[in-house]
């Protein structure tokens, strides 16, 4: 019926377990030290060359796409708002004026840096001047 074989104490098996590596790893052959040497040179060498050509496929790449324009991206320069009104609430919504001038995004880059402005603090000074409380004095 039941197998009356009981299994090792788990130490006696993790034990054997130890000893059983430490005699196949008596039973490797290592290589030399020269063979060693050699053989490191050759991975060290074949990684070199392949992370060069990697990063030469990669800039190459990356030339072509922006030779052929591939970053350029239209971006629109106005807009308008409008209030749309929803089940009693008035939601402000905001549009693209389909007549609007469009640019390249390279474009507005060399506009707002000939200005000596970011986007980020034309951003800044609207939020300050929209949330601005007025003065009492």
């Amino acid at each position: 019926m039941a197998d009356n074989k009981k299994k090792p104490n788990i130490f006696k098996r993790i034990a054997q377990k130890f000893n059983d590596v430490r005699l196949e790893l008596k039973r490797v052959i290592w290589p030399t030290k020269e063979k060693l040497v050699q053989t490191s040179a050759v991975v060290l060498v074949v990684i070199a060359v392949c992370a060069i050509l990697l990063t030469a496929i990669g800039k190459g790449a990356s030339w072509v796409l922006e030779k052929v324009g591939f970053y350029d991206q239209a971006v629109e320069t106005t807009a308008s708002t409008a209030a749309t009104s929803l089940e009693g609430y008035t939601v402000p919504t905001t549009t693209a004026d389909p007549n609007a001038e469009t640019t390249t995004a390279s474009d507005a880059e060399t506009s707002a840096s000939e200005e000596g402005i970011s986007e980020a603090d034309k951003t800044v000074g609207e939020t300050a001047e929209d949330t601005a409380a007025p003065s009492e004095t």
